[in-house]
């Protein structure tokens, strides 16, 4: 038992493994499991490490040898519970795999996820044992250099990474792809007024997808005009050319980060209104929504609100017999946007019917909505505050089997569950189907009241 690792770092890690391996939200790939497995066990290997220190450093007495019999019973203890947790979590993942009409997993997973999770655990114990002995080297003055260093180099690199990001994402809003045709009809792509060239990748594939429809799509990017007001007035010049305020309704659809608008949620719409609908979306932006939710989020907001506000005045401005029914939708963080822009009463006061999808826990108001949230849905979940108070799913959509709440774990679970969030069939995790556009509400319906299949009065946790 030479080289066995002290009892205290064996059931530190095995505890990091136990939480890796809890119940989690989606199926989970087996790469992924490996690396979440090894990061955890990683990092509290090194927390283990810096807590015997410090208690030898309290105690000013040298770090005893462990006896062998309490390295043997750790060692045993790990193996028991590890092997019980590798059993129970391929039960929950095939559950989960059942209900969303996946294939289940079998050892060839676990295998790829051990070997996945020993590298990435022994990468960075390598690493961090390098950096270990590079400090013991160079000493306290080189240590105290190498941060100062580190830290300078960050404002640097900072900056300079997040440049290039917004330059990649920028370069892959303007391609063009040539498996998407530009509309034969002038009205779907905004005519003269705004080049197809300006609409964006999400742009143009939203405004292509429903060339053959009799509604009306119209959609101007970030690159359309200069600024929020100039494009929301060039939306409305555009809707306006097009026919689109002649139709019996008018949906101002917020899109997401990248400017994607859901596809299952456009055919939704057209099938809800029989193709007697205008769509209308507005770019805020071309990266990710989770670089926009974090370092753009304004944007959502001051787009939603200047493109609903611009259409609303031109409804009022219009014959009271000819003024189409106004629908606000949105999806994730258009839902979002979407609300910031009904914060204004009279705003939500000219609107017939709203709908969010996901929306993202805490962030939107629901009241007067229809909301369609399924349990499964990691963006409905995620809050700092999941991490000591259970999310409030009592009126989401079951459908998956739901993990009990645990304090940390299950934010810790559902933070990994945010990467794969796209990853499943429609009508799980963060994907949802026609019904965003179906289950958008009649004029006619009262605060609170549920219209469509899966429509729930879900209310994000607000605890």
């Amino acid at each position: 038992m030479k080289y066995a690792p002290p009892p205290l770092r064996t059931l530190t890690v095995t505890v990091a493994i136990l939480v890796s391996l809890a119940p989690s939200l989606l199926p989970r790939p087996p790469i992924m499991q490996g690396i979440v497995t090894g990061l955890l066990a990683a990092l509290a290997y090194a927390l283990a490490v810096l807590a015997g220190r410090v208690l030898v450093a309290i105690r000013n007495t040298p770090e005893r040898e462990p006896r062998e019999s309490a390295q043997v019973l750790a060692l045993l203890f790990s193996a028991i519970a590890v092997s019980w947790a590798v059993v129970a979590t391929d039960h929950w993942q095939d559950g989960l795999r059942l209900s969303m009409g996946m294939p289940t997993i079998g050892p060839s997973h676990w295998a790829q996820a051990t070997v996945c999770g020993a590298l990435t655990f022994l990468v960075l114990f390598g690493a961090g044992n390098g950096l270990g002995r590079l400090a013991r080297r160079v000493g306290r003055p080189g240590a105290v250099t190498a941060i100062v260093v580190g830290v300078v180099g960050a404002q640097v690199i900072g900056p300079a990474a997040a440049a290039m990001l917004s330059e990649s994402y920028s370069e892959s809003n303007s391609v063009i792809e040539a498996s998407v045709d530009r509309p034969l009809a002038t009205e779907r792509d905004g005519g003269a007024a705004v080049r197809w060239e300006t609409l964006g990748r999400e742009g143009r594939r939203f405004v292509a997808a429903g060339d053959r429809s009799p509604a009306i799509r119209t959609y101007v990017g970030l690159n359309s005009a200069d600024d929020t007001n100039t494009r929301a007035a060039l939306a409305v010049s555009e809707l306006d050319r097009a026919g689109g305020f002649d139709k019996s309704a008018v949906v101002v659809a917020v899109p997401t980060g990248s400017g994607w608008i859901d596809a299952s949620a456009a055919s939704g719409i057209e099938q809800r209104f029989g193709g007697d609908v205008a769509i209308v979306g507005l770019q805020y932006s071309f990266a990710p929504s989770w670089v926009t939710f974090l370092f753009a989020r304004d944007a959502a907001d001051e787009s939603a609100t200047a493109l609903l506000s611009a259409v609303t005045e031109h409804v009022s401005g219009m014959p009271t017999d000819r003024r189409p029914d106004i629908y606000v939708y949105g999806q994730s963080l258009g839902s979002v946007g979407g609300s910031a822009a009904l914060a204004d009463s009279d705003a939500r006061a000219s609107v017939c019917g709203i709908l969010w999808a996901g929306p993202p826990a805490g962030s939107v108001d629901t009241r007067g909505a229809t909301v369609l949230a399924n349990t499964s849905d990691p963006v409905v979940w995620w809050s700092p505050k999941l991490i000591t108070t259970p999310p409030d799913l009592d009126s989401a959509d079951r459908d998956a089997p739901i993990p009990a709440w645990l304090p940390g774990i299950s934010f810790v679970q559902t933070s990994v569950d945010l990467l794969t969030a796209l990853s499943v069939p429609p009508g799980h995790g963060h994907r949802y189907g026609t019904e965003q556009g179906t289950a958008l509400p009649e004029c006619e319906a009262q605060e609170g009241e549920l219209i469509g299949p899966r429509a729930a009065s879900y209310a994000a946790p607000t605890r």
